[in-house]
């Protein structure tokens, strides 16, 4: 008897807690969702995948009650439900972390996981009370392997950190399912690893996740099944013995793709750019040394807070260099003081966060092309339509920009779209240094392999590239030589016969090679 209960109570355990059936969502002129069923069961991770625009966003949506779907059923522990409201999701215990971070700059950590849900004292004044507080959010920053405390203001953390936040304040609703969309676009290898041991922790509670991710490779190592949507229909499902990263790509896109790591055209020229003893804010105490070959894409790997960001902000002249640095261009001295001035030596930056700092998007692609160089545009003191709408044409025919026209507005693209927009205006401008701050942030496989070609294009073109990636499978399979910075200053450079993840995490983490 005792031993049938217990088979009971195991079968029960697994058995789907939520079901989606037959659910479809359609938009004005779109399909976003067709038909689509999933079941989630207790401490399942499920990787679902596809390309932007497959319909995973849709599918969030519906599950977090923000969308209602035109038909299909939802059941929850056995109960139908038409749809879910944002209240009801959460009370059904399904937690979101989202690629965009929404979180409260002004605020400290503690406060920001539990916004509106503060443990309060003193009765009817209902003070915060905030030794309470810090107790409870210590042990979920513990759980996602954070390194800084709950009175941290937010402001002061890197992308990096605030994603950790985001997945605390997940685990803090008591989730029966975290639902993780890109959680680690951000993260370089160390604390990618960090997440995934938070992810099977979660398992092994017998929480479900749904991990979606561009990185494949994440993909397979932690889910127990994958689920590939394109173009809103169910494409096909891998169990786990099954799930590789070609099979995943060939669901995605419907094909195979070529290999990545395409051979450059011919070796590299002389130096580009040369930066001895530049200093920055963040390590005003540690010199960096490095040169940019013509015609080789060079990859900056390193940890969170290693220093990357910071050389390239001065290196595009947006922070000053510490100390007497020298920045050498085209074998001539140059002191880069502004933005400005880097662009006028053909130094140019593609940013980490694009819909920040790379485009408006608000505005048409035509003008987001124009906007750096206006005076080409303008032969008689006002922008010519005309030219504005021939240069950007060309642009979007060479990049592959994939868009109604060149009027649309930028904000509609996808994430590869607007890369290939923010790479359009600095290539009219004809570049020396190219630097890409996560070129492939956000980016779908498809896209990714488009940004990838375009990069190797451009090197064999001539240009000289720093590609400043967290992605080690990017920096290893792109970089025709990778330098590793670990704390400031360049740990060590690797040649193409010394790649490998260990010998990159060895020199990020400040160890010498074996």
């Amino acid at each position: 008897m005792n031993q049938r209960s217990d088979t009971l109570a195991s079968t029960e355990a697994t058995l789907p807690f939520l079901s989606l059936s037959g659910i479809g969502k359609t938009y004005p002129g779109v399909i976003a969702l067709d038909n689509f069923s999933i079941d989630v069961s207790p401490g399942e991770v499920i990787g679902l995948v596809g390309e932007n625009g497959a319909g995973k966003s849709t599918l969030m949506k519906i599950l977090g009650g923000v969308v209602k779907p035109d038909r299909g059923a939802i059941r929850l522990d056995g109960a139908e439900h038409g749809a879910f409201t944002v209240e009801s999701s959460i009370a059904s215990g399904i937690a979101f972390v989202h690629q965009e971070l929404n979180l409260f700059e002004n605020l400290d950590v503690a406060a920001n996981i539990f916004l509106g849900r503060e443990p309060l004292r003193g009765g009817v004044l209902k003070l915060v009370d905030r030794d309470r507080l810090r107790t409870m959010v210590a042990p979920l920053l513990k759980r996602v392997g954070a390194n800084f405390s709950p009175d941290t203001p937010v402001a002061s953390l890197s992308l990096a950190q605030q994603q950790m936040v985001e997945i605390a304040k997940a685990l803090s609703i008591n989730a029966r399912l975290v639902i993780l969309d890109e959680p680690t676009s951000s993260l370089p290898l160390a604390e990618t690893e960090k997440l995934l041991t938070v992810i099977s922790s979660l398992k092994a509670e017998g929480i479900s996740v749904i991990f979606i991710s561009h990185r494949l490779h994440e993909v397979e190592r932690v889910a127990d099944r994958v689920i590939v949507l394109r173009d809103g229909t169910l494409a096909g499902t891998l169990p786990k013995d099954s799930i590789d990263h070609d099979r995943m790509v060939k669901l995605m896109i419907g094909r195979a793709l070529s290999a990545r790591d395409e051979e450059p055209a011919r070796p590299p020229g002389d130096v580009a750019l040369k930066v001895s003893a530049i200093r920055t804010a963040a390590y005003p105490t540690r010199p960096v040394d490095l040169d940019i070959r013509y015609g080789e894409i060079l990859g900056l790997a390193g940890l969170v807070g290693s220093g990357r960001t910071e050389l390239a902000r001065v290196l595009f002249g947006i922070d000053r260099s510490y100390g007497d640095g020298a920045t050498i261009l085209n074998g001539r001295k140059v002191k880069l003081t502004s933005a400005r001035e880097a662009v006028a030596n053909g130094i140019f930056l593609i940013p980490e966060d694009r819909k920040l700092a790379g485009i408006l998007l608000d505005m048409p692609i035509s003008q987001n092309i124009s906007l750096p160089n206006l005076p080409t545009y303008a032969p008689h003191f006002m922008v010519s339509s005309e030219l504005e709408n021939a240069a950007a044409e060309t642009q979007r025919r060479q990049l592959g920009i994939k868009a109604p026209s060149i009027s649309t507005r930028t904000g509609t693209l996808s994430g590869g779209n607007q890369q290939k927009v923010v790479l359009a205006k600095w290539l009219s401008m004809r570049p020396k240094v190219l630097i890409f701050d996560e070129p492939t942030r956000g980016i779908d496989i498809g896209a990714k392999n488009e940004i990838y070609s375009l990069m190797r294009k451009l090197a064999d073109a001539g240009v000289a590239i720093l590609m400043i990636s967290s992605d080690m499978e990017e920096v290893i399979g792109v970089s025709d030589r990778i330098a590793v910075m670990h704390e400031g200053q360049i740990a060590g450079i690797l040649d193409k016969d010394q790649f490998s993840q260990e010998n990159v995490l060895l020199l990020a983490v400040g160890k010498t090679l074996h």
